[in-house]
């Protein structure tokens, strides 16, 4: 199958590797928009489906290329959905201009010394277009619960997955394998309920 190349719309390089990882199989190669010197775009807006579509348009612009965007956090139910759309600038402050993923989860720690109720949830918003005017953009979520532990377990993934405890597992995410971790993950469920329209979009079907 030849190599479609899809601009993603984040500098994270985990994500750059999951994304890599999920979609590989399709023939489809994830580049960072850093890697083509296109810069981060802001993301003023409150929920993750809105952040996701401005991040989209914004790299297939200045790329030229079809381009896939993730907005993604943790919702914490004792904190009213925080961190949410703020996960990844969290302990942003005026010492921590760009707070590191130790930085956010210090902070997470914090917030709920002394609670009891714990539980939380990933959320992926994925958002697909084939190019900067699409006005058909493919869009799916997917959501995984489970429990904020009180330290860090684990030496895999990224941002809180140390912190992110799946009970049926038995495991925080950052215990994990990258290949358990993306059959059961928010991003790997969004991009599962992605990859059917993707390919049509892809590889539509010959007349």
């Amino acid at each position: 199958m030849p190599s479609k190349k899809i601009v993603l719309a984040s500098n994270n390089a985990g994500k750059v590797k999951e994304f890599n990882a999920l979609l590989s199989p399709l023939g489809i190669e994830v580049i960072s928009q850093g890697l083509l010197g296109i810069p981060s775009c802001e993301e003023p807006f409150p929920s993750f489906v809105e952040n996701a579509i401005t991040k989209a348009r914004h790299a297939s612009k200045l790329s030229g290329l079809p381009a896939l965007a993730d907005d993604s956090g943790i919702c914490v139910d004792a904190l009213g959905g925080l961190p949410g759309v703020l996960s990844a600038r969290f302990a942003l402050s005026d010492q921590k201009k760009d707070p590191s993923d130790d930085d956010n989860n210090a902070l997470l720690i914090k917030k709920l010394t002394g609670v009891s109720q714990r539980s939380a949830h990933f959320t992926c918003t994925l958002v697909y277009l084939e190019s900067a005017d699409d006005p058909e953009p493919l869009i799916a979520v997917g959501k995984w619960h489970g429990q904020i532990i009180e330290s860090p377990k684990g030496q895999s993934g990224f941002g809180y997955d140390p912190l992110f405890f799946v009970p049926e597992l038995g495991k925080t995410a950052a215990e994990l394998s990258a290949e358990e971790k993306n059959s059961v993950s928010h991003r790997g469920t969004a991009l599962k309920k992605l990859l059917l329209e993707l390919q049509q979009r892809i590889s539509p079907p010959s007349c």
